[in-house]
């Protein structure tokens, strides 16, 4: 399910959400223990690390789902390991911008499908953040769509690059530090999508019927196009069966189609399978 409605916001003194050093510790005797990772993906393993020896990147992890911002931050957040401290944490747009603009972190680490606008919203909100010659907030998009329309989006938003939830922990830590220094990060299979689409001297048209869905509504759609049944949908976005019908039921009265055979096709045409 979604939390967008949960509080979060910058990392405070209290709350153990980013796990102390050892002198930290010893001087904090009532800190929390740090937050495993979903599914033990090597979070208390001590193996993520890299050799960014000495170096250290502030970092807001947005994205409206707890579970994997808990995960993210056990798997990545072990400051004196990887020398990423996390500082803050967002579910949709509006905490997003109220985290980043009040912490000013080096990186951002930005789901694409948000509530309240998006990934691209945020990334417009914070556009003179980014811009500040002297203190630059660079994002990277950390999303499960690999789709050519959200990669294309949030570069043009402004992003510095773009990497899906199968990244390791490891790649994931480099990556950071990599967008921390201005460099350009993708996943191999994304970078084909930038390229094609700078490389163009056309824009690409509008899609005014594709701009009419919300994106979480495109996000079912493409799902629906790949043959997910209903419980799948619900199963891989967090939310019930019910939202998933409703979705749908939007998604065709907006494209005034009849049925999901008509969506196939219709999603088909457009390449967003």
């Amino acid at each position: 399910m979604s939390d967008a409605s949960e509080p979060v916001g910058p990392r405070g003194g209290s709350d153990g959400a980013v796990e102390p050093s050892a002198a930290e510790a010893n001087a904090s005797a009532g800190a929390n223990e740090p937050a495993q990772a979903a599914g033990g993906a090597g979070a208390a393993s001590g193996a993520v690390g890299g050799d960014q020896e000495g170096r250290r990147a502030r970092v807001v992890l947005v994205d409206d789902h707890r579970m994997f911002r808990t995960g993210v931050q056990a798997e990545i957040g072990r400051t004196a390991i990887t020398g990423v401290e996390v500082v803050g944490e967002a579910a949709d747009v509006d905490q997003a911008v109220t985290v980043i603009t009040a912490t000013r972190p080096e990186v951002v680490l930005l789901d694409v499908h948000l509530p309240g606008g998006g990934g691209v919203e945020v990334l417009r909100r914070c556009a003179p953040l980014m811009s500040d010659a002297e203190r630059p907030v660079r994002f990277l998009a950390l999303s499960v769509s690999d789709a050519a329309e959200d990669v294309i989006g949030v570069i043009r938003g402004g992003a510095r690059g773009y990497v899906t939830k199968t990244i390791t922990g490891t790649d994931l830590v480099d990556s950071i530090f990599r967008v921390q220094d201005g460099d350009a990060v993708f996943s191999p299979r994304l970078a084909g999508f930038v390229l094609d689409a700078f490389a163009s001297t056309d824009a690409p048209p509008v899609d005014e019927d594709l701009d009419r869905l919300t994106q979480r509504e495109r996000e079912v759609l493409r799902l629906i196009a790949r043959g997910y049944a209903y419980k799948e949908i619900a199963k891989q976005l967090f939310i019930s069966v019910k939202t998933v019908e409703s979705h749908v039921s939007a998604v065709l009265r907006k494209l005034q189609l009849s049925n999901r055979h008509e969506l196939t096709r219709w999603a088909t045409a457009r390449r967003l399978v």
